[in-house]
């Protein structure tokens, strides 16, 4: 099974920069390190903030979450947010997909 996670929160107005930019710092290192089969998406509406990653070979999320620049964006991020994070895990086979890396549909 592959691993869609959508983590959904809201930022303090004054906080909204500060939480982008540790997002974007996660971007930086997966780009240096290229982990294969995943996807990894920030979306942003004012201090509204949604991530989405997919793990199109296996069901562990490790490959982001054990990533020094995303221990260091979730250290302090309950006193980041207005609204607390929302995570919805899903455990599911991926039939097909466009952008996404994986063997589905073959």
């Amino acid at each position: 099974m592959q691993r869609v996670t959508l983590v959904r929160y809201t930022a303090k107005p004054e906080r909204a920069d500060e939480n982008e930019a540790l997002s974007r710092a996660v971007f930086d290192e997966l780009r240096k390190t290229a982990p294969a089969n995943v996807t990894y998406a920030l979306f942003r509406n004012g201090a509204e903030f949604l991530h989405l990653f997919v793990n199109a070979e296996t069901a562990d999320a490790a490959v982001l979450t054990e990533l020094p620049s995303f221990k260091a964006f979730g250290q302090d991020h309950s006193t980041r947010c207005v609204t607390p994070a929302e995570p919805v895990r899903y455990e599911m086979q991926l039939l097909d997909s466009y952008g996404l890396n994986s063997n589905a549909g073959t």
